[in-house]
């Protein structure tokens, strides 16, 4: 049996995130279904609706914006019923160009941060593993690089620690990325063959991973859009003492979210010569274009 590494990016736009982050959340195949099925079952729940209907979809930057939270608390909670009759007012009324009222701003708040919620209560359910790479916004690349064609530091790492959870399991892994542009896709496909053809340890990794992914449409796949929901809790929310990062960070996301993205991380003990150390799914890395030992 195999993961499937549902992988999404946040920040690339290098204009309001505070990192960059690249990663994903592996998923089992024999729970791969069940997930789907609760995930839309979940989106029934909180909305009354699938959201692919009205032309959206499940997204970080789309749930859980700053202007969503206030939204979502600006009333006190409404009904279940409630909540699902006036999203759908909301929606139908987005479609149309109409205006919206504060009731109906407030149930797809509320709608959407619950569905923030329960995206993660389903991860944890079927056991999936988060996995992600970040790096400060805007860093610079040398001006003497010479290796465009290969994965950067914090790209190889993320390879890395999959190997190394998909090792302690002996168990097969796949990639599963979010389609966007294809030029851009090209490119990384490139690199990542590189990575995997051309150096020591890509060549090694292939023991488990098969570096041969496979491109979706977000808005098809929930497996994709979880990812992206919980990249958009990592680059906002999930800190750790020793990353030195003194970029902004907010704390609706953090109180709430963080705990859980560091409870779905992989975690992993790995031997370094003589010397056993933890492992940890979520990486920060200063600068991708220097040597590991000055990485966190």
């Amino acid at each position: 049996m195999s993961w499937l590494l549902f992988m999404d990016e946040s920040g690339h736009d290098h204009v309001n995130m505070p990192l960059e982050v690249r990663g994903g959340v592996a998923i089992h195949a024999k729970n791969i279904w069940n997930f789907v099925c609760d995930f839309h079952q979940a989106e029934e729940d909180c909305y009354g609706l699938r959201l692919a209907e009205y032309r959206t979809e499940i997204k970080g930057c789309k749930l859980l914006t700053r202007k969503r939270w206030q939204q979502a608390n600006q009333m006190d909670p409404l009904t279940a019923s409630d909540r699902r009759k006036a999203v759908r007012r909301f929606l139908t009324k987005g479609l149309q160009k109409e205006p919206q009222n504060k009731r109906e701003f407030t149930a797809y708040g509320q709608a959407s941060i619950e569905m923030a919620r329960r995206v993660f209560d389903l991860l944890q359910r079927h056991n999936a593993v988060l996995f992600a790479s970040a790096i400060p916004r805007g860093v610079k690349k040398p001006r003497n690089y010479q290796f465009d064609d290969f994965l950067r530091k914090d790209h190889t790492f993320l390879q890395e620690r999959f190997y190394n959870f998909l090792e302690s399991k002996q168990e097969h892994g796949l990639f599963v990325m979010d389609q966007t542009d294809k030029t851009a896709d090209k490119r990384y496909v490139r690199k990542l063959q590189n990575y995997y053809q051309k150096t020591r340890s890509g060549k090694e990794r292939t023991r488990w991973i098969v570096p041969a992914p496979i491109f979706v449409d977000s808005e098809m796949s929930p497996g994709v859009q979880a990812a992206d929901l919980c990249l958009y809790c990592v680059n906002w929310g999930f800190r750790r003492s020793e990353w030195n990062f003194s970029g902004p960070k907010r704390d609706d996301i953090a109180n709430e979210f963080a705990g859980r993205c560091g409870a779905l991380q992989y975690k992993g003990d790995v031997l370094n010569g003589d010397a056993v150390h933890k492992s940890f799914g979520i990486i920060y890395v200063p600068d991708p274009y220097t040597s590991r030992s000055n990485n966190a």
